[in-house]
C-alpha cells in the first residue's frame, strides 16, 4: 500500500509541474467521455446484434465523425472565421453524440436495476451470484428513442434551417397614437450570412418577409458571423427587402468581429466600419446608441436603436444617449440585439419603453416548441427572455428565434422566424 501511494504521489507531482497546453487537459477528459459513450452505446448494438458488420459499422461512423471533429478543430484557423467544414464538423458531432445520451440514460438505468437484483439476491440468499445479463428489450427501446433525435437532427441540418415560420401578435396600448392603430411591423434578426450555403432558400425566405407587406422592416442585429465580406455574395438579395415606411436595423455581437483572430487591430477596426456600409447597401438605416421619429397623419413614434448590449460581455450599447431628445411620454419601441439588456435594464426603467425587439438567443437552435402546450430549448437556461413574447410591467420584449443559424448548420424544433407585430390602440 505504502509503495502505491509514493507511485501517485510521485505521478502527481509530475503531472502538476510539467508545463503542459491549457486546452490538453479539456481535451483528455473529453477523450474520456467519449470512450465511456462510444462503450455503452456499442452495449446495446451488441445486446440486439450479433452481425459482426452491423458492430463493425457502428464503430467506423462513429471513429470517423470523432476523427472529422478533432482534426477539424485542431486545425482550425479562427482568423478565418467559422468555416462551413468547422460547422459541419459541429453538425455531425452533435448528430451522433446527444442520441448516444438517450441510449445511455436507458442502459444506465437498467444497470442500476441488475445491481439492486444482485444485492437482493446476496441479502436473501447470502449467495454471490453473477449480474443478470442485458435485456435485448432495453437495448432495443433506447435505440428506438434515440432513433427520434438523430433524425430529427439529420432533417434539421437539410432542412429545418430553411423552414420559416411567420409568427404574428397583435398587441394593444392605452397611450398608441390614433394614426399607429394597426400599424404593422416584421421584425427579422441574426442572418448570419457567413452560414448561407443555398441561394434558391435564403432567397425564398426574402421573398417570405416581403410578402408580409408590413408599414415597417426591423432587423436587431448580426447580419454577418464575424466578416464584412460574408455579406457580400447575399448582398443582391437582401438589397430586395421592402417596407412601405423604412427598414431600420442595430447591430450586434457577432457584428463587432469580437469572435476570430485579426491579423491587426486595424484589420478589426476596417472590417467594423464594412459592416456597419453593409446595412446602407440593402437599404437599412443603422441606428448607433440613436432614434427615429416615426410620423403619420400627425401622430409619431419613437424608434430607438441601441448598439450590442449583453449580460457579462460587450456592452456597448448607451440606452441614454439613445434617447437624449425622446420624451417620457412618447410611444417608444426600443431595438436591442440581447435580451438581456431588456431583463438588466429596461423593463424596469422609469422612461417606460412600451415594445422592445430583440434576437440573438436563436433558441439555441434546437428545442421542443408545441404551441399551448410546451416550450422548451437549453437556451432558457441562460436566457430568461429565450424565445417569443413577454410582458412585465406594462411593457413587451419580443426576442426573435433568428433568421440565419450559427455554429451547428441547422435547426431542430426552434425554427427560423420572421415576426410581424400589429400595434392596436386599447
Amino acid at each position: 500500500m505504502l509503495k502505491i501511494n509514493r507511485f501517485l504521489t510521485v505521478i502527481f507531482v509530475r503531472f502538476k509541474t510539467t508545463s503542459m497546453p491549457r486546452w490538453l487537459i479539456p481535451l483528455i477528459i473529453l477523450v474520456i467521455v467519449i470512450v465511456a459513450v462510444e462503450i455503452y452505446t456499442f452495449q446495446a448494438f451488441k445486446t440486439i446484434s450479433k452481425n459482426k458488420w452491423v458492430r463493425f459499422s457502428f464503430l467506423a461512423i462513429s471513429a470517423a465523425v470523432y476523427i472529422n471533429f478533432f482534426i477539424t478543430m485542431l486545425t482550425y484557423d479562427r482568423g478565418n472565421g467559422q468555416t462551413p467544414q468547422f460547422q459541419m464538423a459541429m453538425g455531425l458531432m452533435l448528430t451522433f453524440a446527444i442520441p448516444k445520451l438517450v441510449v445511455i440514460i436507458f442502459l444506465f438505468g437498467e444497470d442500476i436495476y441488475r445491481w439492486i437484483v444482485k444485492l437482493i439476491s446476496l441479502v436473501s440468499s447470502g449467495e454471490t451470484k453473477s449480474i443478470p445479463s442485458r435485456r435485448k428489450f432495453i437495448s432495443q427501446l433506447a435505440l428506438g428513442i434515440a432513433a427520434i433525435p438523430f433524425v430529427s437532427f439529420i432533417y434539421g441540418i437539410i432542412q429545418g434551417k430553411y423552414n420559416y415560420k411567420v409568427i404574428k401578435y397583435q398587441l394593444s396600448f392605452d397611450d398608441l397614437p390614433a394614426a399607429f392603430d394597426g400599424y404593422t411591423i416584421t421584425q427579422i434578426s441574426d442572418i448570419h450570412s457567413g452560414s448561407f450555403t443555398n441561394r434558391e432558400k435564403i432567397q425564398y425566405g426574402v421573398d417570405l418577409i416581403n410578402e408580409q407587406q408590413s408599414d415597417l422592416l426591423l432587423f436587431t442585429g448580426d447580419i454577418v458571423n464575424n466578416k464584412a465580406d460574408e455579406m457580400d455574395d447575399w448582398i443582391d438579395v437582401f438589397d430586395k427587402l421592402s417596407a412601405k415606411e423604412g427598414k431600420y436595423a442595430i447591430l450586434g455581437n457577432h457584428d463587432y468581429g469580437d469572435y476570430m483572430d485579426w491579423k491587426t487591430p486595424q484589420d478589426k477596426i476596417d472590417n467594423f466600419e464594412k459592416v456597419k456600409n453593409i446595412h446602407q447597401k440593402i437599404g437599412f438605416d443603422l441606428l448607433l446608441d440613436e432614434h427615429r421619429y416615426i410620423e403619420k397623419n400627425g401622430d409619431k413614434i419613437a424608434l430607438l436603436g441601441v448598439e450590442n448590449w449583453g449580460r457579462g460581455f460587450n456592452q456597448a450599447g448607451d440606452l441614454e444617449k439613445a434617447s437624449a431628445g425622446v420624451q417620457k411620454d412618447d410611444f417608444k419601441i426600443l431595438m436591442s440585439h440581447d435580451p438581456s439588456h431588456w431583463q438588466e435594464k429596461v423593463k424596469k426603467d422609469d422612461f417606460n419603453y412600451h415594445l422592445t425587439l430583440s434576437g440573438h438567443t436563436h433558441g439555441l437552435q434546437m428545442g421542443i416548441e408545441i404551441p399551448g402546450f410546451l416550450k422548451w430549448s437549453p437556451s432558457q437556461y441562460v436566457y430568461k427572455q429565450w424565445a417569443g413574447l413577454y410582458e412585465e410591467f406594462g411593457r413587451f420584449i419580443n426576442v426573435n428565434r433568428g433568421f440565419g443559424y450559427h455554429a451547428f448548420p441547422g435547426r431542430v424544433g426552434i425554427w427560423p422566424e420572421i415576426t410581424v407585430i400589429e400595434l392596436k390602440k386599447a
